[in-house]
């Protein structure tokens, strides 16, 4: 099964998708195929390889439950999403699912279904200072963070003595790390990691300081309750054999991620 895996993970070339795509479980079957809101520009979560092909972590997923629903791991059209039209991808039918590091909040919880979480994000830190090692080395030294960005007040409640340094992009926060700067960066964990795959002088720190639980987006109502149910038993499956903390592991995400293995019923 490992070859099988490795195999899905190289990604292959994004169809163009038809609007009025959200189906129950019997039409997916009947059609043949799923359809999947992903994104195509967050390494490594989901994005497009020098080869014009989409892999990544989620895009992994998105065809392991091709597999799980149709038997056919290659039966997925992937619909690139901004992270505004995640949402309004299922409330629109324009996708079957959202796998997009689409997080489970009570807003959202309101609009559509979430799945048993896959992966737990949360805020983290990349540095280059051999005098960091660990998050305790970072007490008192100035973190650079997005301004406006919900890092702020996470990182201020809880390093002490912390002083941070407001930057308006990524290649800003990169500029003050290569120039000692700033002793670290904060930001989303899942971002951080495909980071330090694009730059690899730069480290990240092994914890998280904060938890944003990643889950499949699926369309709310009783017509849809065997396709919830079909993938969070699929979850529970890959949690409970050990696959999805390899592939974790696979596309460089903290271990810090890994969810614990529970068991839930349709909800």
């Amino acid at each position: 099964m490992s070859l099988l895996l490795g195999g899905w993970a190289i990604g292959f070339v994004c169809g163009f998708v038809e609007p009025g795509a959200a189906a129950t479980l019997a039409e997916i079957r009947q059609r043949g195929y799923l359809v999947v809101a992903v994104k195509d520009n967050l390494r490594p979560l989901g994005f497009i390889s020098n080869g014009g092909q989409v892999q990544g972590f989620e895009i992994d997923l998105a065809r392991w439950l091709a597999q799980a629903l149709l038997g056919d791991a290659n039966a997925v059209q992937f619909l690139p999403v901004a992270n505004r039209d995640r949402i309004s991808s299922l409330l629109e039918d324009q996708a079957d699912l959202v796998i997009a590091r689409l997080s489970v909040t009570d807003a959202r919880a309101r609009l559509v279904d979430f799945s048993l979480p896959y992966f737990i994000d949360g805020t983290g830190f990349v540095t280059r200072s051999e005098a960091v090692q660990s998050l305790r080395d970072l007490s008192g030294q100035q973190i650079a963070v997005l301004n406006g960005s919900d890092t702020i007040s996470t990182v201020r409640s809880l390093i002490p003595n912390v002083q941070l340094r407001g930057i308006n992009s990524y290649q800003e926060a990169k500029a003050v790390l290569q120039t000692d700067e700033v002793a670290a960066f904060a930001a989303d964990a899942t971002v951080l990691a495909g980071w330090v795959q694009e730059f690899p002088d730069d480290r990240l720190l092994p914890n998280l300081i904060s938890a944003d639980a990643l889950a499949v987006g699926m369309p709310r109502g009783q017509q849809f309750a065997a396709l919830r149910q079909q993938v969070n038993t699929a979850i529970e499956q890959w949690q409970e054999s050990g696959t999805l903390q390899q592939r974790v592991l696979f596309w460089g995400l903290p271990e810090d991620g890994i969810p614990e293995v529970r068991q839930t019923s349709e909800f």
